[in-house]
């Protein structure tokens, strides 16, 4: 099982990758107002959303023990990006505090992640 629940940390952590590396590579597009999210950021958004889940069931059904309130705080800001990255997927220029906001977020989604314990 420990395999398994590895593999899905590594799944996840290149969703993570994916959202994080497609909001940092329009930094200098952000600046000029034409940058836009990519489909990058929302495959990577979705690839955390489903291996976030399955990592959970797949660590209760370990018997390990999950934070519930760590999980629900990371999925409701996983939902907020991924709401947002979903609608504005299709328009050519994003907004410079939405963009903003979902780089934040993520980073946010990243620190807790790691720090809470």
């Amino acid at each position: 099982m420990d395999v398994l629940i590895h593999l899905f940390v590594g799944l996840h952590i290149i969703g993570i990758a994916s959202l994080l590396g497609g909001f940092l590579t329009q930094m200098k597009a952000l600046g000029e107002g034409t940058a836009r999210f990519s489909p990058a950021m929302l495959h990577g958004a979705l690839t955390m959303l489903v291996t976030g889940v399955i990592l959970v069931g797949l660590n209760q059904a370990d018997d390990n023990t999950v934070n519930n309130v760590k999980i629900g705080v990371k999925l409701a800001l996983l939902v907020v990006i991924l709401g947002l990255v979903y609608v504005k997927r299709d328009e050519e220029r994003a907004d410079k505090a939405q963009f903003g906001l979902v780089g934040g977020l993520t980073a946010a989604n990243v620190f807790i992640a790691v720090l809470w314990t």
